[in-house]
């Protein structure tokens, strides 16, 4: 499963491949020095909202559907091998192991094997044409003097600029994997309307598409296509660590990077959207409060009381204000974090219906019952905090933030989070986290930790 993510608002009209698009899915040899053009894109375009007719309705169903897929015990053999350190079984060559995948010399064939390798590079492919309409949206719409407001230089400028180079190129990748019916790019609504915002924005996006591919491509029955992902995913790890640097905030908080989750149906589940109403502020600071939380029932706007309330202040070097000839924070041990266990998290959800995606043309649903809990995705971890809703027929509620460390000294609740709310608490791990979506009411929100 990945969840929606993408801010998908309308489909341009055709954009044309690149030559290159499925005409040679296989490597060439090292004496080719033919130059792939990347896949075409518009530099500049509107950025409102759809308002036409949709298109088509729902996602895609294939001829039969299951009743499901449930949680069972490990698969046959899997705890067989003896991890020992000594070698078991006949060397295929000298200094070679035996075993892995995709390792018997077979010429690697780079393209989708699977109805589930399909989509998920499609999905990954949506994420690359919005972080490249991004990357170019932000630099149209502000000037040298407004990045120059928020702390960042001309050289900051260009390498967002880089930026949307490289996703050019990682959106050319797969649609070279993907052929002829790989997606067009959409237009998109962006909720910025300052650099602080955009930056702030990029930051969470990135995530997002970081975060879901980490998620997929271990389940990918196409390898090579995994091993291309896997090139074009860690620069966008670290694209995702410098708009986190533009912000102030530590570049990389955590120990092990966060995996959302995987895709597990034919044309991604629309789940409806959940909001974060008292989420910390990378730029004021604000975590919030350490107090009790009170909400609107009509406005569904939080107020927030108690002694922690803008008790937090970012430094102004870490607020993304430049100091120095030196530009922005490069990384600090001295930044507070910016939420902490035992806060109170304000929240409001959707109900299931609403017309969201390209066109308008998905629906979201959910096959939950009622909400019980927020599940934290984290790291290594997923687990469970109740959810206090309002009333029984409320959308708002809210939860505390949990207090847990994977591994002594490193907690788990810290950088940007996954949070969904669910009706009940099954026992999951990162690599079959999909089994989460009958249980799913609302989400993901990214839950800015620290």
């Amino acid at each position: 499963m990945i969840w929606n993510c993408l801010l998908v608002v309308s489909v341009l009209g055709s954009l044309p491949f690149s030559s290159a698009v499925a005409a040679d899915l296989v490597p060439r040899q090292p004496n080719d020095t033919m130059v792939e053009p990347t896949r075409s894109h518009p530099t500049s375009q509107a950025h409102t909202p759809f308002t036409g007719t949709p298109s088509t309705t729902g996602v895609l169903t294939a001829s039969s559907i299951g009743s499901g897929i449930s949680s069972s015990g490990p698969a046959a053999g899997a705890t067989n091998y003896p991890s020992d350190g000594q070698l078991h079984n006949a060397q295929p060559a000298a200094y070679v192991p035996a075993g892995g995948v995709g390792t018997n010399g077979s010429e690697p064939v780079y393209n989708a094997k699977s109805d589930f390798d399909y989509e998920s590079l499609a999905l990954a492919l949506y994420q690359e044409w919005i972080e490249l309409d991004l990357f170019q949206d932000g630099l149209n719409r502000f000037s040298d003097s407004d990045f120059a407001a928020a702390g960042l230089t001309s050289d900051d400028r260009d390498l967002i600029a880089f930026m949307a180079q490289q996703e050019a190129g990682h959106a050319t990748m797969l649609s070279n994997i993907l052929g002829a019916e790989a997606p067009q790019q959409c237009s998109y609504i962006y909720p910025y309307n300052n650099v602080r915002e955009f930056v702030d924005f990029c930051q969470k996006l990135t995530r997002f598409g970081e975060s879901g591919v980490y998620g997929f491509i271990a389940h990918l029955d196409s390898r090579e296509a995994a091993t291309l992902l896997t090139q074009s995913i860690t620069t966008e790890a670290r694209q995702q660590m410098i708009f986190r640097q533009f912000e102030g905030l530590f570049p990389m908080p955590v120990w092990f990077e966060l995996m959302s989750c995987k895709p597990d149906a034919a044309d991604w589940q629309n789940f409806p959207a959940l909001s974060i109403l008292n989420q910390p502020n990378p730029f004021t600071g604000s975590n919030g409060t350490s107090g009790n939380i009170s909400m609107n029932g009509t406005s569904g706007r939080n107020q927030t009381t108690g002694p922690g309330v803008n008790s937090l202040r970012i430094p102004k070097k870490a607020q993304g204000i430049s100091n120095s000839s030196c530009g922005v924070l490069a990384s600090s041990s001295q930044l507070a974090s910016l939420s902490f266990p035992g806060r109170q998290v304000a929240l409001k959800w959707e109900t299931p219906g609403k017309a969201v995606g390209p066109n308008n043309s998905y629906v979201t649903s959910t096959q939950a019952s009622s909400p019980k809990y927020v599940v934290w995705v984290s790291q290594l971890n997923i687990t469970y905090t109740p959810l206090r809703v309002l009333s029984s027929n409320s959308t708002l509620g809210y939860t505390s933030q949990p207090d847990l460390q994977t591994y002594q000294g490193d907690p788990a609740i810290n950088g940007t989070m996954f949070i969904a709310i669910t009706d009940d608490d099954p026992f999951l791990t990162p690599f079959n986290f999909s089994l989460i979506n009958p249980h799913v009411v609302a989400g993901p929100a990214l839950y800015q930790a620290g």
